[in-house]
């Protein structure tokens, strides 16, 4: 078993935290859990395919997407209704056959039609504001093996940011939970 994949000590001012390595999913969801039980808030798990429960295991139980999306489509729907109502109504009034100025009922299909728009337009951009995206670097992009993210390993890290956060303890924790590797990851 490895214990330490790096050659070289990195000065604690420059670490970010500690990543271990696992092998299946199921090493990584146990490891996560015993994690966040003992206390841990500032931890990150890597996987190459989704795990199911990961995101519970980590203490994230809601997020912000349903508001956003809903917002985003609230508002497409008034800017379309209202639009179509302003120059229908107000700027360019015309009297078709006796038909009223506001005949809401035609104003539908537009109204829906901005509102999908919307909502997916915010959407979009929430979830990439909520992920951190575009972030084209991470400071675990610098650890050798993270690489294998991708393809086949299992990653968990806690930052160094984390209130119980000790390099020697939380070192000696992560080796507790059996991992394949644990390495120093530097900003």
């Amino acid at each position: 078993m490895l214990t330490d994949l790096q050659s070289y000590p990195i000065r604690r001012d420059r670490l970010h935290g500690l990543m271990a390595e696992f092998e299946t999913p199921e090493q990584l969801l146990t490891a996560t859990e015993r994690t966040h039980r003992e206390g841990y808030r500032q931890i990150d798990a890597y996987s190459p395919l989704p795990v199911e429960g990961l995101a519970e295991a980590m203490g994230i139980h809601h997020n912000a997407m349903p508001a956003i999306v809903f917002v985003g489509g609230l508002l497409g729907a008034l800017g379309g209704y209202g639009l179509q109502y302003w120059v229908s109504v107000m700027a360019y009034p015309l009297n078709i056959g006796g038909k009223p100025l506001h005949s809401w009922v035609a104003f539908i299909p537009v109204t829906f039609e901005m509102m999908v728009l919307s909502a997916s337009i915010f959407a979009v951009v929430g979830m990439l504001a909520l992920n951190g995206l575009p972030q084209p670097y991470h400071p675990v992009f610098n650890a050798p093996r993270f690489v294998l993210a991708t393809n086949n390993r299992f990653f968990l890290c806690i930052e160094a940011g984390d209130p119980l956060f000790d390099p020697d303890e939380t070192r000696q924790f992560l080796q507790s939970l059996s991992p394949r590797g644990i390495e120093e990851v530097e900003k």
